[in-house]
């Protein structure tokens, strides 16, 4: 509610407009008038009044009606309404509240009530408007929630649409703008790892369906874990072999590193899943393969099947040394051992004359990490 309150005083006896806009000016309210019925719904729409002083008996309009129409208006804000009625005519004042009106003043206006009838309406105003502004408060609330909500909803889909790619870290980082848009092709220099089952094709010959499912399953988690845990990038699995490359889409610390920090401990893992395995009758092992050079990475498919791919010369030296790996080995290219030199034990295997590959590579197979001093 505007200060000073604004009050509306509709009479068609000049005299009582006087009288009451004196009172009403005087303990400083701001004062329209209209002399009419007809006059006072137009003044009522144009000035917006916290309060109206509408006389009963009025030509053209009286003051019933114009209280009826005014409640009556969609679009017309909450206005309490005091009626002036004669002293004597109890029937006004049965018909104007029944009309609408939330209070009453009889002629002559007794100047002490008349004071007392507008504080009360105009504090009733006042709570009403506070109301009115914390429900709208809310409802903007509500919608900015609702809006926030939808956003996070389709933020969420985008996060779990990219987990299919890249670790949970990583696609946060994509969704908040802490990458750039990975998709498209990029040139990158990456630590790749390939790894490969030993043993599965002739296992799952002979196997039940069931029993490959649960040995892939057991194998998936096991690995999945630690490629997560390492931030790692699962390019693709296929079956027994998994194609996993470190420093995309986004940059990471000592990317050779974690290449072969992952590799050691899933090999620990294997391991142990052998034994497992080996009880049941099945001869698996596990074979790794590490290299690092320059790709191409980005989305390759076709509208509707997806899949985010490095091409390069790397990825195939890494798929070579897997293949060239003998059970239980990781062997990691030149540029790898010379990165991790003082972090893993490890022995010179080469050179490898590797397939695709016209000279000899170097290579050495991770004996394992190197204690602390």
């Amino acid at each position: 509610m505007r200060t000073p309150a604004r009050i509306l005083i509709v009479d068609d006896n000049p005299t009582n407009v006087r009288i009451l806009r004196a009172r009403l000016a005087g303990d400083g309210y701001d004062v329209v008038t209209a002399g009419d019925g007809e006059e006072g719904l137009a003044v009522a729409r144009e000035t917006g009044p916290d309060l109206i002083l509408l006389d009963v008996m009025m030509p053209k309009i009286d003051g019933i009606e114009v209280c009826r129409r005014l409640k009556a208006m969609p679009d017309f804000p909450f206005t309490p309404i005091i009626i002036v009625t004669a002293m004597t005519d109890a029937r006004d004042v049965v018909a104007g509240l029944e009309a609408g009106a939330d209070e009453h003043l009889a002629k002559p206006v007794d100047h002490a009530a008349l004071g007392a009838r507008v504080r009360s309406m105009l504090r009733i105003k006042a709570l009403h408007d506070t109301v009115t502004a914390q429900a709208e408060e809310i409802a903007r609330w509500n919608t900015t929630l609702e809006r926030r909500v939808a956003e996070q909803v389709a933020e969420l889909e985008q996060v779990s649409r990219l987990k299919r790619f890249f670790s949970p870290q990583l696609a946060d980082a994509i969704v908040t703008g802490g990458a750039a848009d990975p998709l498209r092709p990029h040139r990158r220099e990456i630590s790749v790892v390939f790894l490969d089952l030993r043993g599965f094709t002739a296992f799952a010959e002979t196997a039940e369906p069931e029993e490959v499912s649960d040995v892939l399953g057991a194998y998936h988690a096991e690995m999945g874990r630690l490629i997560l845990e390492h931030e790692g990038t699962l390019e693709r699995f296929t079956g027994d072999g998994m194609m996993i490359f470190f420093n995309d889409p986004v940059p990471v610390a000592n990317p050779e590193e974690r290449s072969v920090r992952m590799a050691d401990a899933m090999r620990a893992r294997v391991r142990a899943l052998s034994g497992e395995w080996r009880r049941r009758g099945h001869e698996l092992d596990f074979s790794v393969g590490i290299a690092k050079g320059y790709a191409t990475i980005g989305a390759i498919g076709f509208e509707g099947r997806w899949d985010y791919a490095a091409i390069g010369s790397v990825t195939n030296l890494a798929a070579r040394l897997c293949s060239e790996a003998s059970p239980d080995q990781i062997l990691v290219s030149q540029r790898i051992f010379a990165a991790v030199a003082d972090l893993a034990e490890a022995k010179e295997v080469g050179p490898l004359q590797l397939k695709g590959f016209h000279r000899p590579i170097a290579a050495y197979a991770v004996v394992g990490l190197k204690q602390p001093a």
